[in-house]
């Protein structure tokens, strides 16, 4: 058990560290990073996911490479700019709705990224739940304007019966993650006609076999998307998404660039727009050189005791 302490290079979801676990077993190295907010419950899944990646592997994958999209944080528009200008894809995925910020804010961004990208690219925005009903449908007609024409929007909203009530009044795609990944019912999405777009996250949903099943039973298209994991973890990403029968959207598991370190010795970074399906091998020295420190080593320690003392022998 390794326990690892990376820092990023924008704020991200609030935090500026990145900690995690690595686990190492027969079939490899598997990552669990659940986030620190996170009780024992939630936690589970993602460390049934490190199991799978360790103990057991991955299904054979269907292709040798997975297309990406860029991610964008909550950023100004010169940064954000740039980091769609450096990403290497052809698809961005921008977070809008931050606290603290305003649609103008929004709006400058998207200006900011479809310059970047140019007329051919693609922009989606992912809002995680943070608007009301109408002020989504606001909210998307002016990010649509702005992008010169949305990919999809993500999460809009923070319940399934709203994204309901939003994918009918708009034109623009709806992705939905957190009503999947975070519903007791997952499926729920399906039966309420909510998302046009099934995100599925492979730490929380509980590995790639987890998200298969998902996936062939919610009938939707899947784009794969990562929780800002190290090397090790997005590829757990990328062998699900190299084991769908179909891929029709770029990924968000380009996501190794927020961080300014690594446990590997080739990231898993974007090359022409794609990431390569495998496993990336794990660097002693870097483990070394991520190590947290004592206290946050105990404390992952102990959470990790809480999530094992209800798990089967």
């Amino acid at each position: 058990m390794h326990v690892f302490s990376i820092p990023m290079r924008t704020r991200f979801r609030g935090i500026t560290v990145r900690e995690g676990v690595l686990l190492r077993g027969d079939a490899g190295w598997g990552e669990w990073s659940p986030f620190l907010e996170y009780d024992a419950d939630v936690s589970r899944p993602w460390l049934a996911c490190a199991r799978e990646a360790a103990d057991v592997g991955w299904p054979e994958p269907l292709r040798d490479a997975v297309p990406v999209n860029v991610t964008v944080p909550a950023t100004d528009p010169e940064r954000a700019h740039a980091i769609v200008r450096a990403g290497g894809c052809r698809t961005a995925k921008v977070k809008v709705a931050e606290p603290g910020q305003s649609l103008a804010d929004d709006v400058a961004r998207l200006e900011a990224v479809r310059d970047a990208l140019g007329p051919g690219g693609l922009v989606r925005v992912d809002a995680n739940g943070a608007w009301d009903v109408d002020g989504a449908v606001r909210a998307i007609a002016a990010l649509d304007r702005a992008a010169g024409g949305l990919e999809y929007v993500e999460q809009p909203v923070a319940s399934v019966e709203d994204l309901a009530v939003v994918r009918r009044r708009v034109d623009v795609p709806i992705a939905a993650d957190e009503s999947i990944r975070r519903a007791e019912d997952p499926y729920r999405v399906r039966d309420l006609e909510a998302a046009d777009i099934a995100v599925l996250k492979v730490q929380p949903l509980g590995g790639v076999r987890a998200c298969l099943r998902i996936a062939e039973d919610i009938g939707l298209p899947v784009v794969v998307s990562s929780a800002l994991e190290t090397s090790v973890g997005i590829a757990a990403g990328v062998a699900l998404a190299a084991a769908l029968p179909e891929l029709h959207h770029a990924c968000g598991l380009a996501t190794v660039q927020l961080l300014t370190d690594d446990v590997v010795t080739d990231r898993l970074l974007p090359v022409d727009g794609t990431l390569p399906v495998g496993r990336p091998r794990v660097d002693p020295a870097s483990l070394d050189r991520l190590a947290a420190t004592p206290d946050r080593e105990a404390h992952w320690r102990a959470r990790m005791d809480a999530v094992r003392k209800d798990l089967p022998a």
